[in-house]
């Protein structure tokens, strides 16, 4: 800062003349102001703050802080007010300590921003920091190969939030499409948003309820709708599937987008095969004439079943829950899996070749697979039973491997609801940390505003120069 100072037609002034092994540097951060020592901030040359002792130039000055005062002898930096006691403390003894109440990857940022290595961390964190780091890698690592909706809020998604409310003023009506789209996708946007929520809710469990009541033996009379009633109820929810898919379509801000939702693809699998079996009725005629055609034209009625997944949209809980089979799918749905394929495969081998001369139901490998299965996850079917001495070794080994089977699989649900808990921790921590930084940002702006009212150099206007802001 000296050498800043010095010059022709500059004068030095009286903060810049004491020794600098004894001086003060004054710094006020997002409000919160703080006096340092310049021998301390010697230690560390190659941080924020130890680099802005060896400025020798105004352009320096300002790629360290934001704006600085000469009046008070005070450097400025716009950065987050409640980690600067962490880094006063890191300069002090020389050891890092983590900001609980900060996200990991905010905490990381704001030390990568005051030139602060991660090696620096002292023990009874260090650990700590770095398993949050790599669960929140996971995590982030899931988020992007998804577009499924989260309890959780990133930063890319609000970007892309904010791209689309833009998208919607550079577009004819767009304010009222705007309104329109967060009616039908955001349930809290308003008093309407909330009834069509409910509604859609409404017409998903009548669609349901008349399909199950359709199977019933007094309403199916050679086809699946009979009965007028039960098949106006299917028209209407029908139609009302339909204008909902295209509704959502054409109010999309990103229709390349719409297409890649798992939410929209649930819609829109809902409504297709009403249209492929209303083709079908109307171009080939009815079920009993096409034979096995009429059988795929029931597997496309029975794709109706895919309506229950529509409630997803109106419920965080079955988000949550398709968010914590994806977290946990690859490390314990793999394994379970692989895990009971094995003792199927091993079993129904050694009880085919037992007996498959016996007439006993267990005379092909597909229907030991059957019996394999049904004796691992569950007591048995009792349909087939084995009956040489080989067979029943071989049911009393697969019976033994099935408890294995449920130990996994009680460890498969404790691995969920620690998944569970981790998610539910970090929507609390969530709503924690937006009320931190609102009481942040809060403080922020009334040290700001104060901080406004003091001469502070402009870099905008080049009458504030170097040599001006100096002088004596």
């Amino acid at each position: 800062l000296a050498k800043f100072c010095r010059g022709p037609g500059r004068s030095l002034p009286s903060w810049a003349h004491q020794d600098s092994d004894e001086g003060l540097v004054h710094v006020n951060v997002g409000g919160l102001k703080r006096s340092l020592c310049s021998s301390t901030l010697k230690k560390f040359p190659d941080t924020r703050l130890g680099k802005l002792l060896a400025c020798d130039s105004e352009e320096a000055i300002l790629q360290v802080c934001d704006d600085y005062d000469v009046q008070e002898k005070e450097f400025y930096f716009d950065r987050n007010p409640g980690l600067f006691p962490y880094v006063i403390h890191f300069y002090q003894t020389g050891k890092l300590h983590i900001m609980e109440e900060l996200c990991v990857f905010s905490f990381s940022q704001e030390i990568e921003y005051w030139g602060i290595n991660e090696f620096f961390l002292d023990s009874c964190c260090s650990y700590r920091y770095h398993d949050r780091k790599l669960e929140s890698s996971r995590h982030r690592s899931w988020d992007d190969e998804s577009d499924a909706s989260s309890v959780d809020t990133s930063v890319d998604e609000i970007s892309d939030l904010n791209k689309d409310m833009q998208h919607f003023q550079e577009v004819r009506y767009g304010n009222i499409r705007k309104c329109l789209w967060l009616t039908l996708e955001n349930p809290g946007y308003s008093i309407p948003s909330k009834l069509f929520s409910l509604l859609s809710i409404g017409v998903v469990l009548t669609s349901i309820s008349t399909m199950c009541i359709n199977s019933m033996p007094e309403y199916q009379v050679g086809t699946l709708i009979e009965e007028p009633t039960m098949q106006a109820l299917e028209v209407f929810c029908s139609c009302w599937f339909t204008f909902e898919v295209v509704t959502r379509l054409l109010l999309a801000p990103n229709r390349k987008k719409f297409f890649h939702h798992p939410l929209n693809i649930i819609d829109m699998v809902s409504v297709v095969p009403i249209y492929v079996t209303l083709l079908f009725d109307m171009t080939l005629g009815s079920e009993s004439e096409l034979g096995n055609l009429g059988r795929l034209i029931q597997v496309f009625r029975l794709m109706r079943i895919f309506r229950v997944l529509k409630l997803a949209r109106h419920s965080t809980g079955l988000r949550s829950l398709g968010a914590t089979l994806r977290v946990s799918g690859d490390s314990v749905c793999g394994i379970l899996l692989l895990y009971l394929a094995v003792g199927v495969s091993v079993f129904s081998g050694i009880a085919y070749t037992a007996e498959y001369e016996e007439d006993v139901g267990l005379d092909t490998i597909p229907a030991c697979w059957w019996w394999g299965t049904v004796s691992m996850t569950t007591v048995g079917y009792g349909d087939v039973v084995p009956v040489t001495v080989v067979g029943k070794l071989a049911a009393s080994g697969c019976i033994l491997f099935s408890h294995f089977y449920r130990r996994q699989k009680a460890l498969e649900a404790s691995v969920r609801n620690n998944n569970s808990k981790k998610m539910r921790m970090s929507c609390e921590n969530l709503g924690l940390n937006a009320v931190v930084c609102l009481k942040t940002r809060r403080e922020t702006e009334k040290g700001f505003c104060h901080h406004l009212k003091k001469p502070w150099h402009n870099v905008s206007q080049p009458k504030h120069s170097a040599t001006s802001a100096f002088s004596a």
